[in-house]
């Protein structure tokens, strides 16, 4: 069973999702040029460089890796790496799933959780994290 003992998967949304990408990116542009013509060039370009930031992890991929150890999530600038230890519940939706501190809903969870895109590995993905989560539950008690 070396397969359930490490997954990996890459979720890029803008290749995922390539008609959003082109409404977003018309808007991006469209909001750019209307600056530019309005106030010049500076304003023109920072609404590219303010909206391009703001929707970095959308354009570019974020890689996920799942194993016994921990969660492990890298993007662009930064790694975040995580243990299982930190997690006590999990709410999945219908593009990825929260990992959540506290054993039953709580408002803080979208602050103090983390939230992994599926990208076409959602089967896999949550029978992972079930796996783990029901391990850890296990050792607790």
């Amino acid at each position: 069973m070396k397969s359930n003992l490490k997954i990996e998967w890459v979720s890029f949304p803008a290749i995922e999702n390539p008609r959003k990408t082109v409404i977003s990116t018309i808007f991006i542009l469209g909001l750019s040029t209307v600056l530019y013509f309005l106030y010049g060039l500076f304003y023109g370009l920072l609404s590219i460089i303010v909206l391009g930031f703001s929707l970095l992890p959308y354009y570019t991929p974020t890689r996920y890796k799942l194993d016994k150890n921990g969660i492990e999530i890298r993007k662009i600038f930064y790694t975040v790496k995580k243990n299982w230890s930190q997690y006590r519940s999990f709410y999945p939706d219908k593009n990825g799933v929260l990992l959540s501190p506290f054993p039953v809903p709580s408002r803080l969870e979208n602050f103090r959780g983390i939230y992994m895109c599926f990208g076409g590995s959602r089967d896999r993905v949550l029978s992972f994290i079930e796996s783990m989560m029901n391990g850890s539950n296990e050792e607790e008690t």
